[in-house]
Order: C-alpha cells, then structure tokens, then sequence
C-alpha cells in the first residue's frame, strides 16, 4: 500500500494497514506515535468533552495511553485502536476506535474517534465511523455496536446518526473532570446486526442500476 502524500511522523516499511477508506488509511499504533498523541490531547478543544481540555501530559501518554492501545492488538484479533492517516497528505490526524468495552463482550464492541480540529467538518468522522461499523459486522462477526458521548456534544451525535446508528437512551454516571453540560448526562447510539443488514439492502437497491 502507498501513500499518494509524504508519509507522516513514524510512518515505515513496517507498516500494518488495518483497513481504508477513499480518503483515509487506519494503521496500527507503534511506540513511535508519541509526538502524535501528544499534540493531539494537547488541544483543549479536541479532549473538551473527555476531561474539559486539560491537555494530557506527555508522561500518561508515553506511560499508560499507547502501552494500553498496543495491548489491544495482542489480546483481540480485529479490534483496538487504529491511527487515521489522510491519503493525500500523509498526515496524522487522530485515532478511531473498535473494541470491547471493560467487562463487555467481544461482539458487542464499542465505535470511538478522535480527531484534529484541522480534520474536522470535512466527513472524516463519518467515513471512517462507517467503515468500521461494516468491518464489525461483515468480518468480525460483532452483533451490536455501540458508541457514547455527551448530550451536549451535538458534533460527535451527528457523527453517530450519519453512521447509522440509532439513538437508544440518556445515561448519567459521575464524570471524573468537570465538564461544561455534564449535567445533561450522556447518550447511547447503536446498531444491530439486522438493522444493518437492512441498512446496506436499502443501499444497495438505491444505487441498482435500472434494467
């Protein structure tokens, strides 16, 4: 697999692809993504609703964040942490994540992302958000997906919804940061295997050609 732009901070010939979208490639993390990690908790806007922008100290990051996002591809086969790449650029911009939750099961896996700002309002979310959505179910033999984010996080819900998934239910549970709207608690979205297999017949009809 090549890359159409300069390849990004920690790029090489060990590369392992997980998956690709039109504009973007999903890799695996290596030690050498620190410095990218780095800058990307370090804007108070992209970490606002994971801790109210307290950027995370390079130490958490080198110490505990990567060690936990590489043990992921040692103790599941398909699910874990995947840097986002962008086709034309070769850069870094962020991360997506397909995994169990803590104490979940292995086909109920949980749909996570985090992005530049630089990155933002240009599709990447929902491209990449898709493409994992159907890996989960088509490959990986998942039963349900599911994500979570803030009520008050109109961007990521909208991310959600233009995935596919459907709303399920408002959470409230103690959040370790204060964070601006925490009030208002938390939300679920999620999709099944049968409403997406219902999803990507209805998909497939829309775009059959005429005879």
């Amino acid at each position: 697999m090549r890359l159409t732009g300069p390849p990004p901070r920690g790029e090489g010939c060990g590369v392992q692809v997980f998956l690709e979208t039109g504009r973007l490639v999903l890799r695996r993390f290596t030690e050498s993504d620190v410095d990218n990690l780095v800058e990307l908790d370090g804007d108070p806007q992209v970490i606002r609703f994971i801790n109210g922008g307290r950027p995370t100290p390079r130490e958490e990051i080198e110490n505990d964040f990567l060690p936990a996002f590489l043990d992921y591809y040692r103790r599941f086969t398909g699910y874990g942490f995947w840097a986002v790449i962008e086709k034309s650029s070769g850069a870094f911009l962020g991360w997506f994540h397909l995994r169990p939750p803590p104490g979940g099961s292995p086909d109920e896996p949980e749909l996570g992302y985090r992005l530049r700002r630089s990155a933002w309002g240009k599709g990447y979310a929902t491209e990449g958000s898709r493409a994992l959505i159907r890996k989960a179910f088509a490959e990986l033999g998942a039963r349900r997906v599911f994500a979570e984010t803030m009520v008050v996080n109109v961007g990521s819900r909208r991310v959600m919804e233009k995935a596919g998934l459907r709303f399920v239910r408002v959470f409230h549970q103690p959040w370790p940061y204060p964070i601006e709207g925490e009030e208002h608690g938390g939300v679920e979205y999620a999709l099944d295997r049968a409403e997406w297999e219902q999803q990507e017949a209805e998909a497939a009809g829309a775009y059959r050609p005429a005879p």
